[in-house]
């Protein structure tokens, strides 16, 4: 059996580790430090959504399929937006353009954690 969920989980947090050590190593030597905190945030939710997609799965077989859908792409969305953005100087790239969608994939995080909570709820309101 596929555990495509699981496999998305331990790339995010793989990659995310990966990231990590290219900040303490690279880009704190060439990225201002508030391009540095916005970076690292995106590393941080790029793990702990690494985390939901392995984690969650272990325990709750019904959620339905959507869930882990809207957390993949809304982590896709905020974490890569903000690790383009936060690296601008360095690629020489004009991407603002790009500024808009960090929000929209907290907007998509945000609802994938409702519509998990709501999953989780479900059976004991029914």
């Amino acid at each position: 059996m596929l555990y495509v969920n699981e496999i998305l989980g331990a790339s995010f947090c793989l990659f995310s580790v990966i990231l990590g050590a290219f900040t303490s190593h690279y880009l704190k030597k060439n990225i201002s430090d508030s391009a540095i905190q916005s970076f690292e945030v995106g590393v941080r939710y790029l793990m702990y959504h690494g985390l939901v997609l392995m984690i969650v799965p272990q325990f709750y077989l019904d959620i339905n399929p959507l869930v882990f859908k809207f957390f993949v792409i809304g982590t896709c969305v905020f974490s890569f937006s903000i690790f383009f953005l936060s690296i601008k100087s360095l690629i020489k790239i004009n991407l603002k353009w790009l500024g808009p969608l960090t929000p929209i994939g907290g907007l998509i995080l945000i609802i994938a954690w409702f519509f998990l909570l709501i999953e989780l709820i479900n059976p004991f309101i029914n």
